[in-house]
């Protein structure tokens, strides 16, 4: 059950971004001037990019700012969240006996 809410967790924002770029390519661009900074939200920040598309057509400020925060938050804990609660499947690595 864990490996399958990990997988949606990476895969799932990535999907989502690839089904509204083809969707809805023209809120892609005026959210973005090129293609470099998409592409790097899809492989590093992609809740953020998700919420960046979202908020910027009518520009960000105010309270979307908040919104931002909490999609870079949902992305660090993407990448950080599971790795200390993992770690005494890990041989050599969890809790040891004293010698």
């Amino acid at each position: 059950m864990c490996c399958i809410l990990s997988a949606l967790a990476l895969l799932g924002p990535r999907f989502a971004i690839i089904i509204w770029w083809i969707a809805d390519p023209e809120r892609w661009e005026r959210s973005f001037d090129g293609w470099l900074w998409p592409v790097l939200g899809f492989v590093f920040l992609p809740f953020t990019t998700l919420m960046y598309v979202v908020v910027r057509p009518g520009g960000v400020s105010g309270f979307d700012l908040i919104w931002l925060s909490l999609a870079v938050l949902a992305d660090v804990a993407m990448y950080s969240g599971s790795g200390y609660g993992n770690r005494d499947r890990v041989p050599g690595y969890g809790s040891q006996a004293s010698v």
